[in-house]
């Protein structure tokens, strides 16, 4: 781990998407969330809940010519409370398991992979 005088750390994320309507819907059962669809400056966006003074970085799922959802790339881990309970929402919502919940480490916790629908490769990770 390099340590230095200087932090760097997630600030935002953004989660391309060709269907705003049906990814709103898929990620609202996942995370038993509402996202709502706003117009930010002609672009498409749903963003996802946060609190700007706790740990953890904001996000949205954005519409628009110049962003194309993909299954490679940047990996976005969702912080979770235990994975299972996500996991097992996917594909009621419409998406694609890619790997159960799966222990990292006893210090690290654990994590699993799904496919949105989307087609975008999306982590979990808990403690539990």
């Amino acid at each position: 781990m390099v340590s230095n005088d200087k932090s760097v750390t997630v600030g935002w994320f953004e989660i391309p998407v060709k269907d705003m309507d049906r990814a709103i819907l898929f990620y609202n059962h996942v995370f038993e969330i509402t996202l709502a669809k706003q117009d930010f400056g002609g672009l498409a966006m749903a963003w996802f809940p946060w609190n700007e003074t706790s740990k953890g970085a904001g996000g949205s799922l954005i519409q628009d010519d110049n962003y194309k959802p993909s299954h490679e790339g940047t990996l976005v881990y969702f912080s979770s409370v235990d994975v299972e309970k996500e996991i097992n929402r996917v594909e009621e919502a419409g998406g694609k398991v890619l790997q159960q919940k799966t222990e990292i480490s006893p210090d690290i916790g654990y994590m699993a992979l799904f496919e949105d629908t989307e087609r975008n490769r999306i982590a979990l990770h808990s403690k539990h």
